[in-house]
Order: structure tokens, then C-alpha cells, then sequence
């Protein structure tokens, strides 16, 4: 049997891609603008819908910090932001000097807790520093508690920046996510559901916001003959080059999201008859997943000892790539100083979750080699 390495997400190209990269070389379109952004950006908007307006970047953590800029948070100011998610959620707060609030994970959407991020609102006020918004996070692809946390929020007056990244194609009640914050952000890196090789987007509420994006992603260049500059700018449109690879990716785009739904149920399947591990599942029909990364709990007490590192290390020695969860953010050096409020959910999912390989390009002799893998960690033919 082939033993070609199994990614846990690798790029998956459409076959369209070409054709927009060659139209760019041809008309000589190389450039962060051209006709392929502006596509990209429609076909984005269109999908999104709601009134959307959208503005491609060169990353989702570029489009985080310039979320962050349009939501007026400075030097000092605190954000909250969920814990459990990757760094580049978090590092742009530190790019302005402002302080990360850390918020603990509910255990149906392994999102941020409604509970933990009252409390911590309701604390940070009586030590007389109101946040001034609120990082919610769509973990692998399933939507958080979209409700309340949008409750809460409008309660304390403090607007959500909606760090969809890994949830394009995921919605609740029908409505797609990058569309419930007060800004949105999308990420097209090479691991997403579709990619530009790098490449991200901010989603605005409105024109004039996303036109100020797209001022300060472009150097803050003021509207002059010369080179004038009112702002802090910063080098953050996306090239026409990267921008015709996501127009080719966006028309498949549906297609990668059913199968990654594929690889969900392939897991589901697969554990079915293991006890003690849990595949990572939404928690009712509202919730629609994309399950960019397929995700499971394991409980060692009930699977005689087999844990996390047990079946991560079973996996490498077959050549099959598998990950812990997102280590949360405040176990990480760089922020083990910031405040943190909830219990240990978070940390538990850290310590008992293995992420395991979900590309939409898996075939059926890569599914073949990871189910027996894992069936013979467990012991289960």
C-alpha cells in the first residue's frame, strides 16, 4: 500500500485557477489591485450575502488588525478574545498595545463562554477599563453560541469582531458566517477550505468601511498627485496574483465544504464502536459545519489508557499527520500574564483533543490507511 504522506490539510486546487493567473499575466495585471481582487471581492460578497461588503488582504491576521483599527481600539485600551484559538487571533491586539482579555471555551461549541465572558466584562468594568470589543471565534469551523455572545455584547455596548477564518461555508439558522460581528474576517491560507496560498478578507457592514480598510491596507495613501500620508498605513491588499487563485477556489468552493462534511461522518463512523472518544459535533440542526478540521475528545479512562499522544504518535508512525487542538492562549508564553477568566475547559480540550486529517483531496485509499491505523492503536478490527 502506497505510504505517501496523509496531510491533515493541504491545498486542494479546483482546475479554473490557471486561467485567472493567466489572464493577470497577460494583461499584466501584478500588482495588489486589479481585476481578479475586484472578482474576488464580488464573488465573496455574493456568497456571503447580507448586504456584505468585502475587502481581500494578504492575510486573516492582517485583517484582524485592521478590524481592530476600525473598531478605534489604541494603546491601552482591553479586548476580549477567546482563548481557544490560534495566535493570530490575539497577537494584533498586541500590535496596538492594547491588553488581551482571555476567555475560556463552553463545551457544546468549543467557542468562547457566554458565562466566562459576562464575568469578565462585568470585572473589567468595576476595575474601571470597559473592553473595548470582543474576538469571537468559529473553532474549526463550527459556529459559536451566535446569540448570546450578540446579546451580551449589545448589553455592555461593545462591539464583535467575528474571526471566521476557519468558517467560510459554516452558518447558523442559515446565515453564513463572517457575517454576525459588527466586522468579520476571513482567512484563505494554504490549509483553509479554499486557499489564495496566503490571502485573507475583512467583512464590513458597510461601503464607506470597507473603503477605509482598503485606505489604511494600501499605505493610508491620502487622495493627492504626490505621495502624502494623513495615517499609519500598512502593506495589506492582496496581490491580482493570489486574487485569481481564490476566484478559481471560490467556485469550488461548495464542493470542498461537502467534503470535508465527508471526512466529519467518515470519523463518526469510525469511532462509532470505540469507546471513550467523541468526534467534535455541532450541537443541533441550527448549527451548520464546514468541519475544516475534524476533531475528536479522547477519554483515557475509558479507552484503557490510549490517549491524545497515544494515537498522535500511532498516527506519525504510519506517516498520517495529526495535531493537538489549539494550545489556548493563556497557557502560551507570550500571554501567560494576561488576564483569564473561566474554569479549565479549554485547558481540558487541549490536553484530551487530537485533530486528525480532513483535506477535501483525502481519497479512498488515504481513508482506508487511517482507519486501520486507528483501528489497531485501539485494538478494534
Amino acid at each position: 500500500m502506497n505510504n505517501s504522506k496523509i496531510w491533515l490539510s493541504s491545498p486542494h486546487m479546483g482546475g479554473t485557477e490557471q486561467q485567472y493567473i493567466k489572464e493577470a499575466f497577460d494583461a499584466n495585471w501584478v500588482a495588489p489591485l486589479g481585476p481578479n481582487v475586484n472578482g474576488l471581492e464580488q464573488d465573496l460578497e455574493n456568497y456571503l450575502g447580507n448586504q456584505t461588503h468585502v475587502g481581500a488582504l494578504s492575510s486573516g491576521t492582517a485583517a484582524i488588525h485592521l478590524g481592530l483599527i476600525l473598531l478605534d481600539v489604541q494603546a491601552g485600551d482591553e479586548v476580549i478574545c477567546q482563548s481557544m484559538t490560534f495566535s493570530a487571533s490575539a497577537n494584533p491586539i498586541l500590535y496596538l498595545s492594547a491588553t488581551p482579555v482571555f476567555i475560556d471555551s463552553e463545551e457544546q461549541t468549543w467557542n468562547i463562554c457566554p458565562v466566562a465572558l459576562e464575568q469578565a466584562i462585568q470585572d473589567r468594568i468595576q476595575k474601571g477599563k470597559k473592553p473595548k470589543a470582543i474576538i469571537a471565534v468559529h473553532l474549526y469551523g463550527v459556529p459559536y453560541q451566535i446569540e448570546s455572545i450578540r446579546e451580551i455584547a449589545d448589553k455592555y455596548t461593545i462591539p464583535i469582531l467575528e474571526d471566521s477564518a476557519e468558517a467560510l461555508g459554516s452558518s447558523y439558522k442559515g446565515q453564513k458566517c463572517g457575517t454576525f460581528g459588527d466586522i468579520g474576517i476571513l482567512s484563505f491560507n494554504g490549509n483553509k477550505i479554499i486557499t489564495t496560498s496566503g490571502g485573507g478578507a475583512i467583512v464590513t457592514q458597510t461601503a464607506a468601511l470597507k473603503e477605509k480598510a482598503i485606505f489604511y491596507a494600501t499605505q493610508s495613501r491620502d487622495n493627492a498627485p504626490h505621495y502624502q500620508h494623513s495615517h499609519i498605513g500598512y502593506n495589506y491588499r492582496m496581490s491580482n496574483i493570489c486574487a485569481g487563485i481564490g476566484r478559481g477556489q471560490m467556485e469550488v468552493l461548495d464542493k470542498h465544504v461537502a467534503l470535508r462534511r465527508q471526512m466529519h461522518d467518515f470519523y463518526v463512523a469510525v469511532f462509532a464502536s470505540i469507546e471513550g472518544v467523541e468526534v467534535f459535533s455541532t450541537p443541533n440542526d441550527d448549527y451548520f459545519a464546514n468541519y475544516w478540521l475534524s476533531a475528536i475528545i479522547i477519554d483515557e479512562n475509558k479507552t484503557k489508557g490510549i490517549t491524545r499522544e497515544t494515537l498522535r504518535l500511532a498516527l506519525e508512525s504510519e506517516n498520517i499527520e495529526s495535531r493537538p487542538l489549539w494550545k489556548p492562549m493563556h497557557l502560551q508564553p507570550i500571554f501567560f500574564n494576561y488576564p483569564y477568566y473561566g474554569k479549565t475547559v479549554a485547558e481540558n480540550l487541549f490536553e484530551n483533543g487530537l485533530c486528525l486529517p480532513s483535506g477535501s483531496n483525502l481519497t479512498d485509499e488515504d481513508r482506508t490507511r487511517i482507519k486501520k491505523a486507528i483501528h489497531t492503536i485501539f485494538k478494534h478490527q
